[in-house]
């Protein structure tokens, strides 16, 4: 059993004068090898597709991309409608329509590639050319409203139709009232940029929990 324990602590003490010699070893340090790129791999707006086969330079941040660089949109209840009524002869707009076109302004802001069509309608009481005329004043009063909350006004167009295109037919009181109107169609809305999920992505909160 001893001569054991001797054998083992001789093998012991060997592999330690073993080890003891490689750590006094040097060796020149050799540098990594440095590739040399052929192809430009830039990506100015970092979505992860280069700029060779990017269609779509300006992606908005964090927008979910297809293959060829471009953001996707889906269809939601955004805001973008408007409609606003008036009274007869007039072309003042109603203060209960003030969060209408705020709503507006804000959806605007957020899609600055957009621009909007305002049109104005008036009822068939009164004569053809001075209703075209106001039609027009009523589009106008919604359109520096627009600009006033900071929308410029080349994005904004204004189009009067007077009576030619009634939203009710008829000439009674409630029919000429829809017909005092000015209604908007936003140009160049894609849809809402779809975003990608990160860790950092916070949900609304839900209003029911505890």
């Amino acid at each position: 059993m001893k001569f054991k324990y001797l054998l083992l602590l001789s093998s012991f003490s060997a592999c330690a004068a073993n080890i003891a010699d490689q750590s006094q070893d040097e060796y020149d340090y050799i540098a990594p090898p440095v590739a040399v790129q052929t192809s430009d791999l830039s990506d100015s707006d970092h979505d992860g597709v280069i700029n060779a086969r990017d269609l779509c330079p300006s992606t908005p941040k964090d927008a979910e991309t297809d293959n060829e660089g471009c953001e996707t949109y889906y269809r939601s209840k955004t805001q973008r409608q408007l409609r606003i009524l008036f009274e007869n002869n007039s072309s003042n707009i109603n203060p209960i329509f003030n969060a209408q076109i705020k709503q507006m302004v804000h959806f605007l802001k957020e899609y600055p590639e957009t621009s909007i069509e305002l049109r104005g309608y008036a009822s068939k009481s009164g004569e053809t050319r001075y209703n075209e005329a106001l039609s027009r004043q009523r589009a106008e009063s919604v359109e520096r409203r627009l600009i006033e909350q900071g929308i410029p006004a080349a994005r904004i167009r204004i189009v009067g139709f007077g009576e030619s295109a009634p939203e009710a037919n008829g000439e009674d009181q409630i029919s000429n009232a829809k017909n005092r109107r000015v209604s908007a169609t936003v140009v160049g809305y894609k849809g809402d940029v779809d975003k990608k999920w990160t860790i950092f992505t916070t949900l609304p909160p839900n209003r029911h929990s505890y």
